[in-house]
């Protein structure tokens, strides 16, 4: 994991997707406003008079769940927290990856630091020190339902901060005991309400939404880079998407597509070389002519839940939460809806964009849709197989992401004993999301290896500034056109390439910023 010495600031104002990948991916520490961190002891302040209250107050001074009626009296209510935690942790399967933890932490953080949950500053600080010591807690992948928010994989992270479970620090697995004393960190105890302010949120769906959102923006314009190469190696059209054509429908991110196809085909020889009245071809095909038209619809898509992330990341969700006059009061903020029908709705446009970009990688492998271009691009026809397979490989893809497209959200198995009888299974179209974008990114490594190889196969016609730089940039670690030679590296290379961005950066050095 990189570490960046940019430092995020949490509770001065709600953090911002990038301030999410930050801490998560990149290593940035955090560091506790002041002004927010008095808001966090006035709130604590409420929470441990209302302790002393003779009347019970759900989460206080009583039971959780179905148990909300149960009165705790005050000298097992330290009992009670820590019950709370040790009994939630309870998730199974393999570990989650250690920047899901870290954002899933630092957005429990940001809710405390809301002064709305009535967590000691102890509490909150002691998160804080787990993120810039780098303790990761062991979360798994089974357990939450999204709602009453991600529990499970919340409440492994609490049980670190008291100093129990397992850790990782540096990739070794380790007592959170034994990380928490050689990193000076003292274990927290628990007090009233803390069980729930730390286990209540929709923080692990959020930050799986937030790192997807990040990866799709640079996704989304390769795509755009992808279908440019492909259209000028496989002798398509440019002017689908003239400006104007476009402006007749006026969607949003359509236009953003197709003016980034315009910049990246700009100029290109492979492109002039059949305008005029000797082409005869009247229209390509859909992948071709209506990339800007799924493209831009998946644009789309992600801007809208880019504002739900956004709305999310200024909430204080907890349940019950403190009011701006005082009151505590019980809520049903934790529901993860909001966040699961965008996640869900995330994994349909991704496996719809991978899916053109197949049927893109397929034509360059038929000779009687290539235009010209050797069965397979194989270097001796009948010898030689050439990227047959690779498009065996992006087609295997894309069939998992059409059944990673089903929604998880439609799904609710009532738990609780019946009290949380409708939940939102936001965790679970998170971690689908996950995966489906790792598939996008492969789907389109393959595009820009096939791509690439059909133009370079062209020769002497050359392809355009913006996409003969790609082409460098693949070809640092990517061989070009040749006898059969194992395949599965290079592929490797490129998605690795794809996944940097360095693709979209190759372009950029061409056409300037693409959106």
């Amino acid at each position: 994991m990189l570490v960046t010495t940019t430092e995020i600031t949490v509770g001065a104002a709600p953090l911002t997707i990038a301030d999410v990948v930050a801490v998560a991916r990149d290593g940035a520490p955090v560091r506790l406003d002041a002004e927010a961190l008095d808001a966090v002891d006035a709130s604590r302040a409420i929470v441990e008079a209302l302790a002393d209250d003779v009347e019970p107050h759900y989460g206080i001074s009583t039971g959780f769940g179905a148990l909300a009626t149960t009165f705790i009296p005050a000298e097992r209510r330290a009992q009670l927290q820590a019950s709370l935690v040790r009994s939630h942790a309870a998730g199974s399967g393999p570990e989650v990856e250690r920047e899901v933890v870290r954002a899933l932490m630092l957005l429990r953080l940001a809710t405390l630091m809301t002064g709305r949950t009535g967590a000691q500053r102890k509490t909150v600080e002691t998160y804080a020190a787990l993120l810039n010591a780098g303790i990761t807690p062991i979360v798994r992948e089974y357990g939450s339902l999204g709602c009453s928010g991600d529990l499970a994989p919340l409440a492994h992270c609490a049980l670190a901060a008291m100093g129990e479970g397992q850790v990782r620090v540096d990739g070794e697995l380790r007592e959170a005991a034994d990380a928490l004393a050689d990193a000076g960190i003292e274990p927290v105890v628990l007090a009233e309400k803390e069980g729930l302010a730390l286990i209540n949120g929709t923080d692990g769906m959020l930050g799986m939404l937030s790192l997807a959102l990040h990866d799709l923006a640079t996704l989304l314009t390769t795509a755009d880079i992808a279908a440019a190469m492909s259209v000028e190696a496989l002798l398509g059209t440019d002017a689908v998407f003239a400006d104007d054509l476009q402006r007749l429908r006026p969607q949003a991110g359509q236009a953003v597509s197709a003016g980034n196809l315009r910049s990246l085909l700009a100029g290109s020889p492979l492109v002039a070389s059949h305008k005029g009245p000797e082409c005869t071809r009247v229209q390509d095909a859909y992948s071709l002519r209506c990339a800007p038209q799924v493209h831009g619809g998946a644009r789309d898509t992600v801007a809208h839940a880019t504002l739900v992330a956004e709305r999310e990341l200024a909430s204080a969700v907890d349940n019950p939460v403190l009011t701006l006059d005082g009151r505590v009061e019980s809520n049903g903020n934790f529901h993860g809806a909001p966040v699961a029908y965008v996640l869900d709705f995330l994994a349909i446009v991704v496996a719809d964009v991978a899916s053109m970009s197949e049927r893109r990688t397929d034509r360059f492998l038929d000779p009687a849709r290539n235009q010209g271009l050797p069965p397979f691009l194989a270097h001796e026809v009948g010898v030689d197989s050439g990227l047959m397979i690779a498009q065996y490989t992006a087609a295997g893809i894309v069939s998992e992401l059409k059944r990673l497209a089903a929604p998880a959200s439609v799904d609710s198995i009532p738990s609780s004993a019946m009290q949380e009888d409708h939940v939102s299974m936001g965790w679970a179209a998170a971690r689908k999301l996950r995966r489906a974008i790792d598939g996008l990114g492969r789907v389109l490594a393959i595009e820009l290896m096939t791509a690439s190889r059909g133009a370079e196969l062209r020769a002497p016609l050359q392809q355009g500034p913006a996409t003969a730089a790609v082409t460098a940039t693949l070809r640092t670690t990517v061989p070009g056109p040749g006898p059969d030679r194992h395949l599965s590296p290079e592929i490797e290379a490129a998605v690795a390439l794809v996944a940097s961005g360095a693709v979209r950066a190759a372009a950029e050095q061409a056409t300037g910023p693409l959106a």
